[in-house]
């Protein structure tokens, strides 16, 4: 059976609206597997930890099983000693999201995050022979490779993941242009990322919206929404479907996608219901089909 996942989550949320998404997946939303952890800016990190036990606790007692997501982007000694702290660890499973985790780890089993840029069939190979067990796939991949990535996993064992729902990741700088946008340094950020819990608008001179900034990370304007592609990924053999928390109602995008995995709901009837959580958020599926990522391309059109 496919399985539903919530990725972790990326924006500077706080602690309290942290832990009230976290007491409502476990509640509401009918997901399999949860990720936690920051993955963004390890200055963000303190600010969670202490909640982390008690959320997983949560989580687990719903039936939720937790996976611990390591950074992104390692560049200091102190980034580098928790991410060798973090590959320590048995249980929960971690998902690695940099080489520098890969390194610690050695190869114990592990799950390989959409960071680690898994593009091709010998890249995914070598990760499962260094202990890999599960891969998420790049957004940016087209619907071909995605195919073959999943069937050779498929084949070998592992997990192939896909993000299904949310922005999509497409670059983390060593600078933090979030900070610098307000006059401020990287190191004298002051969190100003805690004022846009949805991503920083960036838009072109002609006052058009092309990009969201969060912290070091570019995202992509519109949410990544793959509805009418579900039945081709499940073929495909891809076994777990990622949703991207954003700042909506993510339970019933949640309960949306199971409806549609569970056939209980069309993918016309999905689309509408998610218009009317997204606001006027634009979607986007470019990628899988391998145009430019921020299109929308109809179902019509794939006819």
């Amino acid at each position: 059976m496919t399985k539903l996942t919530l990725g972790p989550i990326a924006y500077h949320w706080s602690a309290d609206q942290r832990w009230d998404f976290y007491a409502r997946v476990a509640d509401e939303a009918p997901v399999d597997e949860v990720y936690l952890g920051e993955v963004i800016c390890s200055k963000r990190a303190p600010f969670q930890e202490a909640d982390l036990p008690s959320i997983i606790e949560r989580l687990e007692r719903a039936g939720k099983k937790v996976v611990l997501s390591s950074l992104a982007e390692v560049m200091l000694k102190r980034e580098r000693k928790a991410t060798e702290d973090l590959s320590e660890m048995e249980s929960p499973e971690i998902e690695i999201n940099n080489a520098a985790g890969l390194y610690a780890r050695g190869t114990r089993p592990h799950r390989i995050g959409p960071f680690m840029n898994a593009y091709n069939e010998a890249t995914i190979r070598w990760m499962a022979s260094k202990g890999a067990t599960h891969v998420c796939l790049p957004t940016e991949l087209p619907a071909p490779s995605i195919a073959v990535a999943a069937r050779m996993a498929r084949d070998m064992g592992l997990g192939v993941e896909v993000q299904v729902f949310g922005r999509a990741s497409l670059a983390v700088s060593a600078r933090c242009y979030h900070a610098r946008s307000h006059g401020r340094t990287k190191d004298n950020c002051q969190f100003v990322c805690e004022e846009d819990p949805d991503g920083m608008p960036l838009r072109t001179r002609d006052e058009q919206p092309i990009l969201r900034i969060n912290g070091i990370q570019t995202q992509s304007e519109g949410y990544l929404i793959l509805l009418q592609e579900l039945p081709q990924l499940v073929a495909d053999g891809v076994s777990h479907l990622r949703l991207m928390p954003q700042a909506v109602d993510m339970v019933t995008v949640a309960e949306v996608y199971r409806a549609v995995l569970d056939q209980s709901m069309s993918t016309e009837a999905a689309e509408a219901r998610l218009r009317q959580v997204c606001a006027d958020t634009p979607f986007s599926n470019g990628f899988y089909h391998g145009q430019a990522g921020y299109r929308r391309i109809a179902q019509a059109s794939l006819a």
